[in-house]
């Protein structure tokens, strides 16, 4: 699981300085809605203002505690402020919001059963608590409960991967590609695995007929030339 991250400036106001800028953007007598929160929760966001994104996000919350994606969202404004404490060398404070994180993540998961974004977070979150164990219960219970699905084969393949268990991971990916065999993402996702553990023939194979099922399909393209090939 990868991300990129750049450098950001962190927002962390309360919930008056949060109050004072939404007096601002909507004007003295107007209280905002549970859609306003959320949009503006959510433009915070798009600029990195976490902060500011989870306070709004929080009030939000209030008006409609059980919105899974307004849930999910708040997972991921924790995330983020979490990994810009760990930054700072401050664990304590990153790790309250990982908490919070995993809280939010859970909450969406309950009342959206199998939302898969959300459990995605709850395992990112997991992890980072290095509660490794409960991050692998949570990508098979997606493997097996959120409907058949290469995507969620695949989760669970990377989380195997990640711990180690090549074989294992090995028999998710062929069951991602054997339960959707045209989805290119899948066929992919196996091309590389045969990669990193040096089965070239199989490599090319897989990712020759990801990159012809869409020739847009992310890495494919750059994976075939590292194993000097081409479509």
């Amino acid at each position: 699981m990868n991300t990129q991250r750049s450098k950001r400036r962190w927002h962390t106001g309360g919930p008056g300085l949060v109050l004072l800028a939404i007096a601002s953007l909507s004007g003295c007598g107007h209280e905002l809605s549970y859609g306003e929160l959320r949009q503006l929760g959510q433009e915070k966001m798009i600029r990195h203002e976490y902060g500011a994104a989870r306070n709004l996000l929080l009030e939000a919350r209030e008006r409609v505690p059980e919105d899974p994606w307004n849930l999910y969202d708040l997972g991921d404004c924790n995330i983020y402020l979490a990994k810009a404490q760990f930054h700072l060398r401050d664990a304590p404070a990153a790790m309250r919001y990982v908490d919070d994180a995993v809280r939010s993540y859970a909450r969406a998961v309950n009342a959206h059963p199998g939302m898969q974004p959300a459990l995605w977070g709850k395992n990112m979150a997991l992890e980072l608590k290095r509660q490794f164990e409960a991050a692998l219960a949570v990508a098979k219970w997606t493997a097996e409960f959120v409907g058949p699905s290469a995507r969620g084969q695949i989760f669970l393949a990377h989380e195997l991967e990640e711990r180690n268990d090549p074989d294992a991971a090995l028999l998710r990916y062929r069951q991602a590609v054997a339960m959707e065999p045209h989805n290119a993402y899948a066929n992919a996702e196996l091309g590389r695995f045969y990669a990193r553990i040096r089965r070239r023939t199989e490599a090319v194979r897989l990712l020759r007929t990801a990159y012809a099922l869409n020739p847009s399909e992310p890495g494919v393209l750059e994976a075939l030339r590292e194993l000097g090939e081409t479509p």
